[in-house]
Protein backbone atom coordinates (compact mmCIF):
# COMPACT_ATOMS: atom_id res chain seq x y z
CA UNK A 1 0.00 0.00 0.00
CA UNK A 2 2.84 2.43 0.82
CA UNK A 3 4.52 1.53 -2.37
CA UNK A 4 1.29 1.83 -4.23
CA UNK A 5 0.60 5.07 -2.46
CA UNK A 6 3.93 6.36 -3.42
CA UNK A 7 3.28 5.26 -6.96
CA UNK A 8 -0.07 6.98 -6.96
CA UNK A 9 1.50 10.19 -5.73
CA UNK A 10 4.59 10.06 -7.92
CA UNK A 11 2.86 9.17 -11.13
CA UNK A 12 0.81 12.37 -11.48
CA UNK A 13 3.81 14.58 -10.61
CA UNK A 14 5.89 13.05 -13.36
CA UNK A 15 3.01 13.41 -15.75
CA UNK A 16 2.83 17.14 -15.03
CA UNK A 17 6.61 17.79 -15.07
CA UNK A 18 7.35 16.29 -18.48
CA UNK A 19 4.95 18.48 -20.47
CA UNK A 20 6.23 21.65 -18.69
CA UNK A 21 9.83 20.96 -19.82
CA UNK A 22 8.70 20.38 -23.37
CA UNK A 23 6.72 23.61 -23.38
CA UNK A 24 9.77 25.51 -22.09
CA UNK A 25 11.92 24.14 -24.89
CA UNK A 26 9.30 25.08 -27.44
CA UNK A 27 9.09 28.62 -26.02
CA UNK A 28 12.87 29.02 -26.23
CA UNK A 29 12.83 27.67 -29.78
CA UNK A 30 10.08 30.07 -30.78
CA UNK A 31 11.96 32.98 -29.18
CA UNK A 32 15.11 32.00 -31.06
CA UNK A 33 13.21 31.76 -34.32
CA UNK A 34 11.64 35.14 -33.63
CA UNK A 35 15.05 36.70 -33.00
CA UNK A 36 16.41 35.20 -36.21
CA UNK A 37 13.42 36.50 -38.13
CA UNK A 38 13.88 39.97 -36.63
CA UNK A 39 17.57 39.88 -37.53
CA UNK A 40 16.74 38.88 -41.11
CA UNK A 41 14.16 41.63 -41.33
CA UNK A 42 16.70 44.11 -39.99
CA UNK A 43 19.34 42.99 -42.50
CA UNK A 44 16.82 43.31 -45.32
CA UNK A 45 15.79 46.79 -44.17
CA UNK A 46 19.40 47.98 -43.84
CA UNK A 47 20.21 46.62 -47.29
CA UNK A 48 17.14 48.34 -48.74
CA UNK A 49 17.96 51.68 -47.15
CA UNK A 50 21.65 51.47 -48.00
CA UNK A 51 21.04 50.71 -51.66
CA UNK A 52 18.58 53.61 -51.97
CA UNK A 53 20.71 56.18 -50.13
CA UNK A 54 20.96 59.37 -52.17
CA UNK A 55 24.34 60.52 -50.89
CA UNK A 56 27.51 59.04 -49.43
CA UNK A 57 26.82 60.75 -46.09
CA UNK A 58 23.29 59.30 -45.97
CA UNK A 59 24.66 55.81 -46.68
CA UNK A 60 27.17 56.02 -43.84
CA UNK A 61 24.54 57.36 -41.47
CA UNK A 62 22.32 54.36 -42.25
CA UNK A 63 25.24 52.01 -41.59
CA UNK A 64 26.14 53.35 -38.13
CA UNK A 65 22.59 54.01 -36.97
CA UNK A 66 21.37 50.57 -38.08
CA UNK A 67 24.34 48.84 -36.46
CA UNK A 68 23.86 50.61 -33.14
CA UNK A 69 20.17 49.72 -33.05
CA UNK A 70 20.73 46.11 -34.11
CA UNK A 71 23.22 45.43 -31.30
CA UNK A 72 21.51 47.59 -28.68
CA UNK A 73 24.72 49.60 -28.27
CA UNK A 74 25.34 53.23 -27.36
CA UNK A 75 27.92 54.08 -30.03
CA UNK A 76 28.62 52.82 -33.51
CA UNK A 77 31.50 53.97 -35.72
CA UNK A 78 32.84 53.10 -39.15
CA UNK A 79 36.53 53.47 -40.01
CA UNK A 80 37.57 53.28 -43.67
CA UNK A 81 40.95 51.86 -44.59
CA UNK A 82 42.91 54.54 -46.44
CA UNK A 83 43.79 53.73 -50.04
CA UNK A 84 47.46 53.43 -49.14
CA UNK A 85 46.60 50.87 -46.44
CA UNK A 86 48.56 52.73 -43.75
CA UNK A 87 45.71 53.87 -41.50
CA UNK A 88 41.98 53.78 -40.91
CA UNK A 89 40.10 57.08 -40.80
CA UNK A 90 36.83 57.74 -39.02
CA UNK A 91 34.14 58.01 -41.72
CA UNK A 92 30.91 57.98 -39.70
CA UNK A 93 29.76 57.88 -36.08
CA UNK A 94 26.63 58.45 -34.03
CA UNK A 95 28.17 58.70 -30.60
CA UNK A 96 31.62 60.22 -30.91
CA UNK A 97 32.57 63.79 -31.77
CA UNK A 98 31.37 64.28 -35.36
CA UNK A 99 33.98 66.99 -35.86
CA UNK A 100 36.56 64.20 -35.91
CA UNK A 101 35.00 62.57 -38.99
CA UNK A 102 37.70 62.58 -41.64
CA UNK A 103 40.27 63.67 -39.04
CA UNK A 104 40.62 60.93 -36.42
CA UNK A 105 42.94 58.19 -37.65
CA UNK A 106 44.14 54.81 -36.32
CA UNK A 107 47.35 53.26 -37.69
CA UNK A 108 46.90 49.91 -39.43
CA UNK A 109 47.69 47.10 -36.98
CA UNK A 110 47.42 49.30 -33.88
CA UNK A 111 44.62 49.64 -31.35
CA UNK A 112 41.51 47.49 -31.56
CA UNK A 113 40.39 48.90 -34.89
CA UNK A 114 43.80 48.58 -36.50
CA UNK A 115 44.31 45.03 -35.17
CA UNK A 116 40.93 43.90 -36.48
CA UNK A 117 41.81 45.29 -39.91
CA UNK A 118 45.16 43.50 -39.87
CA UNK A 119 43.86 40.14 -38.55
CA UNK A 120 40.53 40.23 -40.44
CA UNK A 121 38.94 38.70 -37.34
CA UNK A 122 36.36 40.13 -34.92
CA UNK A 123 37.50 41.25 -31.49
CA UNK A 124 35.55 41.60 -28.24
CA UNK A 125 36.83 43.86 -25.45
CA UNK A 126 34.83 43.56 -22.24
CA UNK A 127 36.65 46.38 -20.42
CA UNK A 128 38.51 48.85 -22.63
CA UNK A 129 39.81 50.74 -19.61
CA UNK A 130 41.99 47.82 -18.55
CA UNK A 131 42.94 46.54 -22.01
CA UNK A 132 46.31 47.80 -23.23
CA UNK A 133 45.36 47.09 -26.82
CA UNK A 134 42.77 49.85 -26.80
CA UNK A 135 44.19 52.94 -28.51
CA UNK A 136 43.20 56.37 -27.25
CA UNK A 137 42.65 58.64 -30.23
CA UNK A 138 43.35 62.33 -29.71
CA UNK A 139 40.15 64.32 -30.04
CA UNK A 140 37.85 61.40 -29.20
CA UNK A 141 39.00 60.37 -25.70
CA UNK A 142 36.75 57.27 -25.72
CA UNK A 143 38.04 55.97 -22.40
CA UNK A 144 35.94 58.52 -20.55
CA UNK A 145 32.63 56.85 -21.37
CA UNK A 146 33.19 53.61 -23.34
CA UNK A 147 33.23 50.41 -21.28
CA UNK A 148 32.92 47.51 -23.74
CA UNK A 149 33.52 47.13 -27.46
CA UNK A 150 32.87 44.76 -30.35
CA UNK A 151 34.76 45.28 -33.60
CA UNK A 152 34.45 43.42 -36.92
CA UNK A 153 36.11 43.88 -40.34
CA UNK A 154 34.31 44.68 -43.60
CA UNK A 155 35.86 42.70 -46.45
CA UNK A 156 35.17 42.98 -50.16
CA UNK A 157 36.87 40.92 -52.86
CA UNK A 158 39.16 39.43 -50.21
CA UNK A 159 40.33 42.88 -49.14
CA UNK A 160 39.56 44.69 -45.88
CA UNK A 161 37.88 47.99 -46.74
CA UNK A 162 36.67 49.12 -43.31
CA UNK A 163 36.13 48.24 -39.66
CA UNK A 164 32.78 48.52 -37.90
CA UNK A 165 32.74 49.13 -34.14
CA UNK A 166 29.96 49.08 -31.55
CA UNK A 167 30.56 50.29 -28.01
CA UNK A 168 28.57 50.49 -24.78
CA UNK A 169 28.78 52.84 -21.85
CA UNK A 170 28.04 50.02 -19.39
CA UNK A 171 30.11 46.86 -19.12
CA UNK A 172 28.78 44.19 -21.47
CA UNK A 173 29.96 40.74 -22.43
CA UNK A 174 29.13 40.48 -26.12
CA UNK A 175 27.96 36.93 -26.91
CA UNK A 176 28.98 34.76 -29.87
CA UNK A 177 25.53 35.47 -31.24
CA UNK A 178 26.26 39.22 -31.06
CA UNK A 179 29.50 38.65 -32.93
CA UNK A 180 27.81 36.62 -35.66
CA UNK A 181 25.03 39.17 -35.98
CA UNK A 182 27.52 42.04 -36.43
CA UNK A 183 29.57 39.94 -38.87
CA UNK A 184 26.43 39.33 -40.93
CA UNK A 185 25.78 43.07 -41.02
CA UNK A 186 29.41 43.72 -42.01
CA UNK A 187 29.31 41.10 -44.78
CA UNK A 188 26.11 42.60 -46.13
CA UNK A 189 27.35 46.18 -46.07
CA UNK A 190 30.95 45.69 -47.22
CA UNK A 191 30.16 45.71 -50.93
CA UNK A 192 27.62 48.51 -50.58
CA UNK A 193 30.09 50.71 -48.69
CA UNK A 194 32.98 50.03 -51.07
CA UNK A 195 30.90 50.66 -54.19
CA UNK A 196 29.52 53.84 -52.65
CA UNK A 197 33.05 54.96 -51.86
CA UNK A 198 34.22 54.24 -55.41
CA UNK A 199 31.27 56.20 -56.79
CA UNK A 200 32.07 59.13 -54.50
CA UNK A 201 35.71 59.09 -55.57
CA UNK A 202 34.67 59.00 -59.22
CA UNK A 203 32.31 61.94 -58.69
CA UNK A 204 35.08 63.84 -56.93
CA UNK A 205 37.42 63.23 -59.85
CA UNK A 206 34.76 64.44 -62.29
CA UNK A 207 34.23 67.56 -60.16
CA UNK A 208 37.99 68.17 -60.10
CA UNK A 209 38.18 67.83 -63.87
CA UNK A 210 35.29 70.25 -64.30
CA UNK A 211 36.95 72.71 -61.94
CA UNK A 212 40.16 72.38 -63.94
CA UNK A 213 38.26 73.04 -67.16
CA UNK A 214 36.65 76.13 -65.62
CA UNK A 215 40.03 77.34 -64.40
CA UNK A 216 41.50 76.86 -67.87
CA UNK A 217 38.58 78.73 -69.43
CA UNK A 218 38.99 81.55 -66.91
CA UNK A 219 42.71 81.69 -67.62
CA UNK A 220 42.06 82.02 -71.35
CA UNK A 221 39.51 84.77 -70.70
CA UNK A 222 41.84 86.60 -68.34
CA UNK A 223 44.68 86.39 -70.84
CA UNK A 224 42.44 87.65 -73.60
CA UNK A 225 41.23 90.56 -71.49
CA UNK A 226 44.65 91.47 -70.13
CA UNK A 227 46.11 91.61 -73.63
CA UNK A 228 43.25 93.61 -75.06
CA UNK A 229 43.91 96.83 -73.12
CA UNK A 230 47.57 97.39 -74.13
CA UNK A 231 46.71 96.43 -77.69
CA UNK A 232 43.93 98.99 -77.65
CA UNK A 233 46.41 101.62 -76.42
CA UNK A 234 48.88 100.75 -79.18
CA UNK A 235 46.04 100.93 -81.69
CA UNK A 236 45.07 104.36 -80.37
CA UNK A 237 48.64 105.65 -80.85
CA UNK A 238 48.61 104.25 -84.36
CA UNK A 239 45.33 106.11 -84.96
CA UNK A 240 47.02 109.30 -83.80
CA UNK A 241 49.85 108.67 -86.23
CA UNK A 242 47.33 108.09 -89.00
CA UNK A 243 45.48 111.29 -88.14
CA UNK A 244 48.74 113.23 -88.07
CA UNK A 245 49.80 111.81 -91.41
CA UNK A 246 46.45 112.87 -92.81
CA UNK A 247 47.17 116.46 -91.78
CA UNK A 248 50.77 116.30 -93.00
CA UNK A 249 53.90 114.67 -91.69
CA UNK A 250 54.07 114.69 -87.88
CA UNK A 251 56.88 116.53 -86.20
CA UNK A 252 59.84 114.40 -85.26
CA UNK A 253 59.39 115.02 -81.48
CA UNK A 254 55.73 113.97 -81.62
CA UNK A 255 56.48 110.84 -83.64
CA UNK A 256 59.31 109.89 -81.28
CA UNK A 257 57.06 110.33 -78.23
CA UNK A 258 54.28 108.25 -79.75
CA UNK A 259 56.80 105.59 -80.64
CA UNK A 260 58.08 105.56 -77.07
CA UNK A 261 54.60 105.28 -75.61
CA UNK A 262 53.64 102.50 -78.00
CA UNK A 263 56.86 100.69 -77.12
CA UNK A 264 55.94 100.95 -73.43
CA UNK A 265 52.71 99.11 -74.15
CA UNK A 266 54.59 96.38 -76.04
CA UNK A 267 56.88 96.03 -73.02
CA UNK A 268 53.79 95.77 -70.85
CA UNK A 269 52.57 92.93 -73.05
CA UNK A 270 55.87 91.15 -72.42
CA UNK A 271 55.36 91.51 -68.66
CA UNK A 272 51.82 90.19 -68.94
CA UNK A 273 53.00 87.12 -70.82
CA UNK A 274 55.63 86.50 -68.13
CA UNK A 275 53.01 86.75 -65.36
CA UNK A 276 50.67 84.42 -67.26
CA UNK A 277 53.41 81.82 -67.60
CA UNK A 278 54.16 82.14 -63.90
CA UNK A 279 50.50 81.72 -62.99
CA UNK A 280 50.39 78.21 -64.45
CA UNK A 281 53.28 77.19 -62.20
CA UNK A 282 51.79 77.87 -58.74
CA UNK A 283 54.55 75.98 -56.93
CA UNK A 284 57.01 78.60 -58.13
CA UNK A 285 54.91 81.54 -57.01
CA UNK A 286 56.41 83.66 -54.25
CA UNK A 287 54.07 85.36 -51.75
CA UNK A 288 53.17 88.94 -52.59
CA UNK A 289 55.53 91.51 -51.17
CA UNK A 290 53.17 94.20 -49.91
CA UNK A 291 55.00 97.48 -49.49
CA UNK A 292 53.98 101.12 -49.00
CA UNK A 293 52.94 102.64 -52.34
CA UNK A 294 52.09 106.20 -53.31
CA UNK A 295 48.47 105.76 -54.37
CA UNK A 296 48.21 109.08 -56.21
CA UNK A 297 51.43 108.30 -58.06
CA UNK A 298 49.96 105.00 -59.29
CA UNK A 299 46.86 106.85 -60.47
CA UNK A 300 48.91 109.48 -62.34
CA UNK A 301 51.06 106.85 -64.06
CA UNK A 302 48.09 104.70 -65.05
CA UNK A 303 46.00 107.56 -66.41
CA UNK A 304 48.99 108.77 -68.42
CA UNK A 305 49.49 105.32 -69.92
CA UNK A 306 45.78 105.06 -70.80
CA UNK A 307 45.53 108.60 -72.21
CA UNK A 308 44.73 107.46 -75.78
CA UNK A 309 41.75 105.46 -74.50
CA UNK A 310 40.51 108.45 -72.50
CA UNK A 311 40.78 111.08 -75.23
CA UNK A 312 36.99 111.15 -75.80
CA UNK A 313 36.24 111.68 -72.10
CA UNK A 314 37.02 114.29 -69.49
CA UNK A 315 39.13 112.73 -66.75
CA UNK A 316 39.30 114.21 -63.25
CA UNK A 317 41.79 113.00 -60.68
CA UNK A 318 40.92 114.37 -57.27
CA UNK A 319 41.19 113.57 -53.60
CA UNK A 320 43.93 113.27 -51.05
CA UNK A 321 47.52 113.41 -52.28
CA UNK A 322 50.46 111.70 -50.58
CA UNK A 323 48.31 108.80 -49.43
CA UNK A 324 50.32 105.60 -49.11
CA UNK A 325 48.83 102.12 -49.10
CA UNK A 326 50.13 98.60 -48.56
CA UNK A 327 50.04 96.74 -51.84
CA UNK A 328 51.87 95.55 -54.92
CA UNK A 329 52.30 98.27 -57.53
CA UNK A 330 51.88 96.08 -60.60
CA UNK A 331 48.62 94.53 -59.41
CA UNK A 332 47.27 97.89 -58.27
CA UNK A 333 47.92 99.34 -61.74
CA UNK A 334 46.10 96.39 -63.30
CA UNK A 335 43.08 96.91 -61.04
CA UNK A 336 42.90 100.59 -61.94
CA UNK A 337 43.31 99.77 -65.65
CA UNK A 338 40.36 97.37 -65.47
CA UNK A 339 38.18 99.93 -63.70
CA UNK A 340 39.08 102.78 -66.07
CA UNK A 341 38.59 100.59 -69.13
CA UNK A 342 35.19 99.55 -67.72
CA UNK A 343 34.21 103.22 -67.29
CA UNK A 344 35.31 104.04 -70.86
CA UNK A 345 33.28 101.12 -72.13
CA UNK A 346 30.01 102.26 -70.55
CA UNK A 347 30.29 106.06 -70.24
CA UNK A 348 29.20 107.93 -73.38
CA UNK A 349 31.86 110.07 -75.15
CA UNK A 350 32.01 113.60 -73.78
CA UNK A 351 31.11 112.55 -70.23
CA UNK A 352 33.37 112.71 -67.19
CA UNK A 353 35.29 109.90 -65.52
CA UNK A 354 36.37 110.72 -61.97
CA UNK A 355 39.21 108.94 -60.22
CA UNK A 356 39.36 109.76 -56.52
CA UNK A 357 41.64 108.80 -53.65
CA UNK A 358 40.80 109.27 -50.00
CA UNK A 359 40.93 107.96 -46.44
CA UNK A 360 37.92 106.89 -44.39
CA UNK A 361 38.22 105.50 -40.88
CA UNK A 362 41.83 104.54 -41.50
CA UNK A 363 41.07 102.68 -44.73
CA UNK A 364 42.38 104.02 -48.03
CA UNK A 365 39.90 104.22 -50.89
CA UNK A 366 40.48 104.37 -54.62
CA UNK A 367 37.37 104.90 -56.71
CA UNK A 368 36.49 105.25 -60.40
CA UNK A 369 33.12 106.88 -61.17
CA UNK A 370 31.46 107.29 -64.55
CA UNK A 371 28.32 108.92 -65.95
CA UNK A 372 27.09 105.83 -67.73
CA UNK A 373 23.80 103.93 -67.28
CA UNK A 374 24.70 102.79 -63.75
CA UNK A 375 24.33 99.34 -62.24
CA UNK A 376 20.99 98.16 -60.81
CA UNK A 377 21.19 97.10 -57.16
CA UNK A 378 20.54 93.45 -57.96
CA UNK A 379 23.54 93.48 -60.33
CA UNK A 380 26.12 95.11 -58.06
CA UNK A 381 27.58 91.79 -56.96
CA UNK A 382 26.78 89.88 -60.10
CA UNK A 383 28.97 92.12 -62.28
CA UNK A 384 32.04 90.72 -60.50
CA UNK A 385 31.27 87.21 -61.74
CA UNK A 386 33.08 86.03 -64.88
CA UNK A 387 31.35 86.65 -68.22
CA UNK A 388 28.76 89.03 -66.71
CA UNK A 389 28.32 92.54 -68.10
CA UNK A 390 27.02 95.63 -66.37
CA UNK A 391 23.74 95.83 -68.25
CA UNK A 392 21.98 94.41 -71.26
CA UNK A 393 22.54 97.51 -73.32
CA UNK A 394 23.86 98.18 -76.76
CA UNK A 395 26.98 99.66 -75.15
CA UNK A 396 27.84 96.39 -73.40
CA UNK A 397 30.79 94.74 -75.07
CA UNK A 398 33.91 92.81 -74.20
CA UNK A 399 34.37 89.45 -72.50
CA UNK A 400 32.73 90.31 -69.17
CA UNK A 401 35.92 89.37 -67.34
CA UNK A 402 37.47 92.74 -66.41
CA UNK A 403 35.67 93.34 -63.10
CA UNK A 404 36.11 89.70 -62.15
CA UNK A 405 39.85 90.02 -62.78
CA UNK A 406 40.02 93.28 -60.82
CA UNK A 407 38.40 91.69 -57.76
CA UNK A 408 40.68 88.65 -57.95
CA UNK A 409 43.74 90.90 -58.15
CA UNK A 410 42.48 92.93 -55.20
CA UNK A 411 41.81 89.86 -53.05
CA UNK A 412 45.40 88.74 -53.62
CA UNK A 413 46.49 91.94 -51.84
CA UNK A 414 43.84 91.80 -49.13
CA UNK A 415 41.82 94.60 -50.78
CA UNK A 416 38.03 94.79 -51.18
CA UNK A 417 36.21 95.90 -54.32
CA UNK A 418 32.57 96.81 -54.66
CA UNK A 419 30.13 98.86 -56.72
CA UNK A 420 27.88 101.68 -55.55
CA UNK A 421 25.57 104.17 -57.29
CA UNK A 422 26.44 107.77 -58.15
CA UNK A 423 24.02 110.59 -57.42
CA UNK A 424 22.54 111.75 -60.70
CA UNK A 425 23.33 108.49 -62.51
CA UNK A 426 26.35 106.36 -63.22
CA UNK A 427 28.39 103.87 -61.22
CA UNK A 428 31.31 104.07 -58.85
CA UNK A 429 33.71 101.17 -58.29
CA UNK A 430 35.61 101.40 -55.01
CA UNK A 431 38.80 99.63 -53.93
CA UNK A 432 39.50 99.61 -50.18
CA UNK A 433 43.13 99.06 -49.20
CA UNK A 434 45.15 99.04 -46.01
CA UNK A 435 46.64 102.49 -45.38
CA UNK A 436 50.37 102.71 -44.73
CA UNK A 437 51.44 106.28 -43.92
CA UNK A 438 49.44 109.38 -44.70
CA UNK A 439 51.62 112.49 -45.19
Amino acid sequence: METGGRDLVTGPQDAVTAPASAVGTQVESLASDRRQLEELRFLHEVARLATTARTWEELLSIVVDGTRDALGADVSSLYLLDRDGQALTLAATNGLDRYQIGRASVPFGEGITGRVAASREPMVIVDVRSDDRFLWVRGLDQRRFVASMLSVPLSWNDQVVAVLNVQTEQRREFTPRDVEHLRAIADLLAGIVEKGRLQREAESQVASLKALERAQAELVSLVTHELRTPLAVVRAYLDLLAEAVGDGSPTVPSAAEWHRLAEEQVTRLDRLVDSILASVRPEEQAPLDLVPIDLSGIVDETLAALAPLLRRHTVIHEGRRGLRVLGEAGRLRQILEHLVENAVKYAPPGTTITVETGLQEGIARLSVADEGPGVPEEWRERVFEPYERRAETGAARGSGIGLYAARRLGEAMGARLWCEPVAGGGARFVVALASAVAL
